[in-house]
């Protein structure tokens, strides 16, 4: 039996909420036909946005929502995506399948969206083919109140007050599709680019500069040398693949034990990186005032058969489910570093927590982690330790068990806890000090590592309120089945 120790009187930093936030790109079906149907579609809709889609957004309390790239966002020109839709430019979306886009969904679907949702807007403005103007201009479009050119176009469009904007990056992966940039070249139009994202009255804009990709430690050092002090936070960039081969990466269903424990491996990796460009970051910002931003995470596997290959759709089975819960739980074990989190991508792509078809929605095994994990947000780190031992196949080898902990402003008490192990259950004894005689509640999703939820059988994978656990004295002993997370709450 394996203990699993949370002391309460060891706090750790408050856990940012926006860890749990999530990341929506022009990309295949993301937007067009995944949040976003247009006022006169037949399927239910508020100003165009799908009613089913955000009421699911609105019970996993998805804090921030990063539009619109990813790589699109440096080919993107806001001006094309306002005013009426029938003069709209139309533009091809080179980097995802070449499709014609009619920017139908721009900066004002954005924001009701958001606000639909009730999250926070992280707009990503264009550096690779855009300019200071056009990026200064856009924030003074969107958060300027008084008498300027860009606030008058506003009102013009339908938009008297300004819209608050806190999360603005400049740029979006400049090492890569956003320009091929050394990281000096870019840390010199950081400066440049940020000096002109100007705070108006009340609203302060927190300004975002392109970290790295991967272990490209290099990069996080240049950029944090020259303009660390000019930004606020320094984005990572890290996708899980169970196969180190971009044009092989690995199907998303029909995989072995060994590819399971292969790309839970990988996505363990997300430990050291985080570390290590934290170290990196915190040699030129002792006081830790730059935060890091994990803006895009998950995992990434060849697309369905039969589907567009620029798209990135891809089905998402419980292996997803462990990927996400040991992801957060690393996140939340940073909270002294990380301020945010995007997973990619929020519906039909990637790993999204939402797919549709036609009228049609489903909730992905994903989505149910989020579900479980959402009241760590905000919550503070509490110290946990587990007695995990090593478990998988050759020399894929991952911990049996993976946890975190945290105690919210109620003094509730969230134990998340992964068994990691695709065959064998784990029986597990919890020890929370402090809470030895509280109520205790679990929510628990399993099941076999490939199972997933289909439109033809939406609901084969989703939590359920689990009491098979029994108290023992003070201590909660219960059994975590095979490929399973549990939320454990005492209060």
């Amino acid at each position: 039996m394996a203990k699993l120790i949370v002391n309460t009187e060891k706090k750790g930093a408050k856990i940012n909420r926006n860890i749990y936030g999530h990341f929506s790109e022009h990309l295949g079906r993301c937007i067009y036909n995944g949040l976003f149907v247009g006022k006169d579609s037949p399927i239910p809709n508020v100003n165009g946005m799908r009613t089913d889609v955000v009421e699911a957004l609105r019970q996993i309390r998805v804090p921030v929502l990063r539009w619109p790239g990813g790589c699109f966002a440096d080919e993107y020109h806001w001006k094309d995506g306002i005013g009426p839709k029938e003069g709209r430019k139309r533009m091809v979306n080179t980097h995802w399948g070449g499709v014609v886009e009619d920017n139908s969904f721009g900066t004002h679907e954005f924001m009701e969206l958001c606000r639909q949702i009730g999250c926070e807007p992280y707009v990503n403005g264009n550096v690779g083919s855009g300019t200071v103007q056009e990026m200064s201009e856009w924030v003074e479009y969107m958060t300027f109140d008084g008498v300027s050119p860009m606030a008058e176009l506003r009102k013009q469009n339908g938009r008297e007050e300004p819209w608050k904007l806190t999360y603005f990056g400049v740029g979006n992966e400049s090492w890569g599709c956003g320009g091929n940039m050394r990281p000096e070249y870019y840390a010199d139009l950081f400066r440049r680019y940020a000096t002109y994202v100007r705070n108006y009255g009340d609203n302060k804009v927190f300004k975002i500069a392109c970290g790295p990709n991967v272990d490209d430690y290099e990069w996080t050092d240049k950029v944090m040398e020259i303009a660390g002090k000019y930004a606020n936070a320094l984005t990572l960039h890290y996708y899980t693949l169970p196969n180190d081969n971009w044009q092989e990466k690995g199907p998303a269903t029909g995989f072995d034990e060994e590819t399971y424990y292969r790309t839970l491996k990988k996505g363990l990796r997300m430990e050291e990186l985080v570390s290590n460009h934290l170290s990196i970051m915190r040699r030129h910002d002792p006081e830790g005032r730059v935060g890091l931003i994990v803006d895009e995470w998950g995992a990434w596997y060849d697309v369905e058969p039969g589907t567009n290959p620029g798209f990135l759709y891809q089905q998402n089975t419980m292996r997803d489910a462990i990927l996400a819960a040991v992801t957060l739980n690393i996140f939340n074990s940073h909270a002294d570093g990380i301020v945010m989190a995007n997973i990619a991508q929020m519906v039909n792509v990637l790993q999204a927590v939402v797919l549709t078809e036609g009228e049609k929605m489903l909730l992905t095994p994903t989505y149910h982690v989020f579900d479980l994990y959402k009241e760590h947000q905000d919550a503070t780190l509490l110290d946990s330790y587990v007695e995990a031992h090593e478990i998988g196949v050759g020399d894929q080898k991952v911990p049996s068990l993976h946890q975190s902990a945290s105690v919210d402003a109620e003094g509730r008490v969230h134990v998340t806890v992964a068994n990691l192990s695709a065959t064998e259950s784990q029986e597990i004894e919890l020890c929370v000090s402090g809470k030895e005689n509280a109520s205790v509640s679990v929510r628990l999703l399993a099941g076999a590592m490939g199972d997933h939820n289909t439109f033809e059988a939406p609901e084969t994978v989703k939590p359920q309120n689990f009491t098979g656990f029994e108290r023992c004295g003070s201590n909660v002993k219960m059994t975590l089945p095979a490929c399973s997370v549990a939320a454990i709450t005492l209060e």
